[in-house]
C-alpha cells in the first residue's frame, strides 16, 4: 500500500487489498485512488477472480472515464515475494472509437440518399423525344 504511478497526467495510488468471496468465486480486490495535481478525482477496484469449480482465473480491470480518454487499473499474477503485479494503461481519446462508428453510419445514410450513386438501382427510363410535326408547303 501506498506505491504510485503515473498515466495520462494522474497519479494512481494502491491503498491495498482484500480477499472477498462471490457466489461461485473468489476474489482478492485491490483498491485504487487516482489524483490529479494532489486532488482526488476518483477511486476505482479491480480484481484477480478464480472460479472453484473449473479453476479458471479472470482480472476485473477497473475503469475510469476522462472525458473521451479511459484509465484502465488491473492486477495481475502474484509475484514469488508477495507483492502482485498491477498493470496501468492510459487510453487518450478511446471513446472516439465509438463516435467513429456513429460519423460513418451517418455517412453511409447520407450516400443512400442520393438515387444516381446507389449501386444496383434501377435507372430512371428515359423519355423518348416526341416527334414534331412540320407544316406541309
Amino acid at each position: 500500500p501506498g506505491m504510485t504511478a503515473e498515466a495520462g497526467g494522474y497519479v494512481v495510488t494502491f491503498d491495498g487489498i482484500r480477499a472477498a468471496t462471490g457466489p461461485n468465486y473468489t476474489e482478492d480486490q485491490g483498491h485504487f485512488t487516482i489524483r490529479e495535481g494532489g486532488v482526488e478525482v476518483a477511486d476505482v477496484w479491480s480484481s484477480k477472480r478464480l472460479y472453484t469449480a473449473r479453476q479458471m482465473p479472470t482480472t476485473e480491470a477497473g475503469i475510469v472515464t476522462f472525458g473521451f480518454s479511459q484509465l484502465y487499473v488491473s492486477l495481475g499474477d502474484p509475484m514469488a515475494d508477495g507483492g502482485i503485479v498491477v498493470r496501468i494503461w492510459w487510453k487518450p481519446w478511446i471513446l472516439c472509437i465509438w463516435y467513429g462508428t456513429i460519423v460513418m453510419m451517418a455517412g453511409g445514410i447520407v450516400s443512400l440518399s442520393d438515387r444516381r450513386l446507389r449501386v444496383g438501382a434501377p435507372k430512371r427510363a428515359k423519355v423518348a423525344a416526341k416527334p414534331t410535326l412540320e407544316a406541309a408547303e
